[in-house]
């Protein structure tokens, strides 16, 4: 009964946690270049009282064993990079990543993270930024007087000024990859930061040669959190939550069974 109540406790504690990834999932199910997050478990250690194997005579051997398990644990919350759906901009700045790769963002520390959300702007001295205010590697800028900027697919940024007709180059995005993107490290605001799990990046142009998606203008990548999805998990892990505390009250009461024996 005592293994009874600790492994009821683990799983209430194991659900608890994937609540709390699924309430934080639907937190940003409107947020741009968002990528939801999957809880996963694994069982904890055994207690073997009967070796699978073991000799149950002198020509004989158990054929299953008897092993008593200890609960559960949460192993990881792995992200999942599925493409979001699209949102027509207004904004000439805003990029999608057709495929996969991220956006470069060079950070105050001078570090470099890694972004989905294609949502930029222009600050003063006409540099492609984050609206945190964060440069995009390569930096890009553009002339305040330019006019009909032009975003190609593979990362090419032109524009034109007043009174030309030719376009003018302002210079090549390029994005990186990663050999496991889900090994990443989420620092917030939609940036990711790269580790031993992840990789290093492979930086190329988009659309090139690395596995590199496309770029798309005028469009941002919307999160792919399934709102529905995530409401049937919670429902699930609600329902396996109360189980358990059921099982710590069936143990309790035989507990109690037990304490009235010597009265």
């Amino acid at each position: 009964m005592i293994r009874a109540l600790f492994s009821a406790a683990s799983g209430m504690t194991a659900q608890q946690m994937n609540v709390d990834n699924i309430a934080h999932n639907l937190a940003n199910a409107n947020t741009a270049g968002f990528k939801t997050r999957r809880a996963q478990f694994q069982d904890l250690l055994y207690q073997n009282l009967v070796q699978p194997g073991a000799s149950a005579g002198q020509q004989t051997v158990v054929p299953t064993g008897l092993q008593l398990g200890l609960g559960t644990r949460a192993a990881s919350n792995e992200i999942i990079f599925s493409q979001g759906n699209f949102s027509q901009t207004e904004n000439p700045l805003d990029m999608v990543i057709q495929g996969r790769g991220f956006f470069q963002v060079r950070r105050p520390s001078g570090e470099i993270a890694y972004t989905r959300a294609g949502s930029f702007h222009l600050d003063r001295d006409g540099n492609l930024v984050t609206s945190d205010g964060e440069a995009l590697e390569p930096q890009i800028t553009i002339p305040q007087d330019a006019q009909a900027i032009t975003i190609a697919t593979d990362g090419t940024v032109s524009f034109r000024q007043p009174n030309q007709t030719n376009s003018q180059l302002a210079g090549q995005i390029q994005l990186a990859n990663f050999q496991n993107p889900a090994g990443l490290t989420s620092i917030g605001r939609n940036l990711y930061m790269p580790t031993d799990a992840s990789g290093e990046p492979i930086v190329g142009n988009p659309g090139g040669q690395e596995g590199i998606g496309s770029l798309l203008q005028g469009y941002t990548e919307q999160s792919n959190v399934s709102v529905v999805e995530e409401f049937i998990n919670l429902i699930v892990s609600q329902r396996a939550y109360e189980a358990n505390s059921k099982v710590v009250k069936a143990a309790d009461e035989m507990y109690q069974q037990v304490n009235n024996l010597s009265r």
